[in-house]
């Protein structure tokens, strides 16, 4: 009896409880590592969450980025500043102003975009180079890639 009762335990909690492969749960953290392997400082990270920007309306997603020990914009020609990119390809793409803070051996670049209302799929996180006069958008400096974020 004490066997047909633990086996019974064992099978309705694995039916009700199914173990989650391949998946995280918001939040969600990766790791953004430098595309020239020579910035051996440079790294980041993205968050990606979900808020409640106002109390009448659908949760949204937030992808928010830092940037530490990142070389100056314009070391790489007319940039001034970095933006934060992030990418479902083919499908939709979101970018955003970083800002710097005022350290002493270099600014920490971040921002943040909270209007995401896409699955978090497959998607590309980069830091880029920007130029904020004409807007262009430069190439990315760091890069991570969230399988699923749900």
């Amino acid at each position: 009896m004490k066997t047909f009762v633990f086996v019974l335990f064992t099978l309705v909690s694995t039916v009700t409880y199914p173990l989650q492969t391949h998946a995280d749960k918001m939040p969600c953290t990766i790791a953004l590592d430098p595309i020239n392997k020579g910035l051996k400082n440079a790294k980041g990270s993205a968050l990606i969450y979900e808020v409640q920007l106002k109390t009448s309306s659908i949760a949204r997603t937030n992808i928010s980025i830092l940037g530490a020990h990142l070389p100056t914009p314009s070391s790489y020609g007319q940039y001034d500043s970095y933006e934060g990119y992030a990418t479902i390809p083919n499908e939709i793409s979101w970018r955003f102003r970083m800002y710097p803070t005022p350290e002493e051996d270099g600014p920490t670049w971040a921002g943040r975009f909270d209007l995401i209302t896409a699955d978090i799929k497959n998607v590309k996180v980069q830091v880029r180079l920007s130029n904020s006069k004409t807007e262009k958008l430069g190439p990315p400096v760091l890069q991570g890639v969230i399988k699923t974020c749900n």
